[in-house]
């Protein structure tokens, strides 16, 4: 496997993150309907990702390979490339993210059942369920946070 280092985002390749985002959401979203993959595509194309507190996962060559996006104490993104899933690589950028950033919180899609286990294994225990996602989309949220004392 090659060797990652995690680096901060300054907003430079905000399209490799996209077409991250695009490839990991085609392969893990199943649940989404084509119209509201447009509209969240849109959206994020017009987001300012500099908001948010974004790490980049990169290989030796500099590609991203998959990112994390912070805002406070709050993972609000984490998608790889299919290519890399299941090689501890989101774990990787978890570990960072609460070691190095204290992120605590994250919202999963409760159809989403492959990040609610890789979230609940990672040490986050589920603490609301919300019946509609953050755009009022029928795409219920599970809200999580770090058990306390976890050490991952």
């Amino acid at each position: 496997m090659t060797n990652f280092k995690i680096e901060k985002y300054f907003g430079h390749n905000k399209e490799e993150l996209l077409s991250v985002w695009e490839k990991s959401v085609l392969a893990t979203h199943h649940f989404l309907s084509p119209r509201d993959f447009a509209d969240i595509k849109k959206s994020l194309h017009e987001l300012d990702f500099t908001s948010f507190d974004i790490y980049c996962l990169t290989g030796g060559s500099g590609e991203i390979a998959g990112f994390i996006a912070l805002s406070g104490a709050k993972i609000e993104m984490l998608f790889l490339l299919p290519e890399y899933c299941g090689q501890t690589l989101g774990k990787q950028l978890v570990t960072f993210a609460v070691s190095e950033r204290n992120a605590t919180l994250v919202d999963v899609n409760e159809q989403n059942l492959n990040a609610f286990r890789f979230y609940k294994k990672t040490g986050f225990e589920t603490y609301e369920r919300t019946g509609k996602d953050s755009s009022g989309k029928s795409y219920p949220l599970l809200k999580m946070r770090l058990k306390p004392n976890k050490i991952l």
